[in-house]
């Protein structure tokens, strides 16, 4: 949302939704190194299933993008304070 829209948020709920997020984040970082270590990009490709693959794939390709423009918006604020 951007500063100054007029909708009002509850920010102990962000923070509390953050948190979670957070936890959550952790154990499907956790998730993906357990496979990444045990089997290769290509066994992956071999025998994964195509569909799941696919959503995973689509799923971290919208965090990447979520959490980039967050990290731009940090960086902004970060320059306007200096």
């Amino acid at each position: 949302m951007a500063p100054g829209n007029k909708k009002q948020i509850d920010v102990s709920r962000l923070k509390a939704d953050l948190a979670a997020a957070g936890v959550e984040l952790l154990s499907a970082h956790c998730a993906a190194d357990r496979v990444r270590l045990q089997y290769s990009p290509q066994d992956i490709v071999a025998f994964g299933e195509r569909q799941a693959l696919k959503r995973a794939i689509a799923s971290v390709e919208a965090l990447h993008h979520f959490f980039s423009e967050i990290a731009t918006h940090i960086k902004h604020k970060e320059n306007s304070n200096q």
